[in-house]
């Protein structure tokens, strides 16, 4: 016999992506960007903090169940690299440069925004910093003593902003809705059932592989690198439909926005006041990195903007694949941003920046450990 208390989260989860799947609707409507992804983000973000008494006791949202629609995002992406991508030429070694700078100074800036601004301790200003690499921040901000809600409510708003402004801010700049709000489909055209079947095969062998070799971000490269190498193959093709990925744009949405299901207002208030600033001189950063990489290699802008965004690998492969940029450019961009900033994390004692607090090893890969 089923356990009530599973069987109340597993009913609540389904609830939560129905009414997901609803406000995607409603911003595909409205004309939004990736309508599905920020549609759900939305309304489970305002079920979460304005109607929370509702959720179930010690409500979490199925990470399982987010890991298989990761690995399908994984696999969109890498059903779309490109051979070039293996035979990097000189554009790309000073766009990795490029990233090498944001890093250093989008970590700079917002210890200092978060220190002289939120008046936030040392180790809390300098871990929510952190422009990449969530659980490695928030694991090694806990041990040198942050503020670990604050730390963790600052990386999760750091993800949403970007996921959230970026694709409005191209459609803004067009003058003109892009990429999936202008109709843009996400999908490759009708998959077949034995189609659908090798898509959720890929997932889900490509992220048990990837995790046991403790690949970063280990849930979507491992289906992206395994799909890239089934269809270099020839066997057979890729073909993912639109309804599938916007069932993993409701996913990703909706999970996000689950994460502030009893965070007090005004705890909340204060942390988007200062992430809406750090976000912003990230993406000012970014933006002006990507103008001087794109004028010196002749790579594309959008491409680059998109990788200098300080978002997740995930989200922002699908913000990627809504915009038609490169997404396995993108993805191997965030990848090596990712591995940067952990490393530059753990500089902090040398820097100056932390107390001297003995910081521990790399954790061990979480199961969504994919910013």
């Amino acid at each position: 016999m089923s356990n009530p208390p599973i069987l109340r989260q597993t009913g609540f989860t389904a609830l939560l992506l129905l009414l997901g799947t609803t406000g995607g609707l409603v911003a595909g409507h409205a004309g939004a960007p990736m309508p599905f992804m920020l549609g759900a983000l939305a309304v489970t973000a305002l079920i979460s903090g304005f109607a929370g008494q509702f959720f179930p006791r010690g409500y979490v949202f199925p990470q399982r169940f987010r890991l298989l629609f990761i690995g399908i995002i994984g696999v969109a992406i890498g059903a779309r690299v490109n051979p070039e991508l293996l035979r990097p030429g000189p554009g790309i070694a000073l766009s990795f440069g490029a990233v090498t700078l944001f890093v250093v100074l989008a970590q700079l800036a917002n210890n200092a925004i978060f220190r002289k601004v939120g008046g936030l301790d040392r180790p809390t200003a300098w871990f929510s910093g952190s422009p990449g690499g969530l659980l490695e921040a928030v694991t090694m901000g806990e041990a040198a003593g942050a503020d670990i809600r604050m730390l963790t409510l600052l990386q999760f708003l750091r993800i949403i902003l970007v996921v959230s402004l970026v694709p409005i801010a191209f459609s803004i700049r067009e003058g003109v809705p892009v990429g999936s709000a202008a109709g843009l489909s996400m999908g490759q055209g009708v998959a077949s059932p034995a189609g659908i079947a090798l898509v959720l095969v890929l997932a889900v062998l490509g992220s048990a592989l990837a995790l046991r070799l403790r690949l970063p971000a280990g849930q979507l490269t491992g289906p992206l690198i395994l799909a890239a190498a089934f269809g270099w193959s020839g066997v057979a093709d890729i073909v993912i439909p639109g309804w599938m990925m916007a069932a993993a744009q409701v996913v990703v949405g909706v999970s996000l926005g689950a994460r502030f299901h009893g965070v007090r207002a005004g705890l909340l208030m204060r942390a988007a006041g200062l992430s809406l600033m750090s976000v912003s001189t990230m993406l000012a950063l970014g933006v002006g990195l990507a103008e001087a990489v794109h004028l010196a290699t002749g790579l594309k802008l959008d491409t680059l903007i998109i990788s200098y965004a300080p978002g997740g690998v995930t989200e922002m492969g699908l913000v990627a694949i809504s915009l038609s940029a490169d997404p396995a450019l993108v993805a191997l961009h965030h990848l090596y941003r990712i591995t940067l900033t952990v490393v530059f994390l753990a500089l902090g004692k040398r820097l100056g920046v932390l107390p001297g607090t003995a910081l521990p090893q790399k954790p061990e890969p979480a199961p969504d450990g994919n910013d």
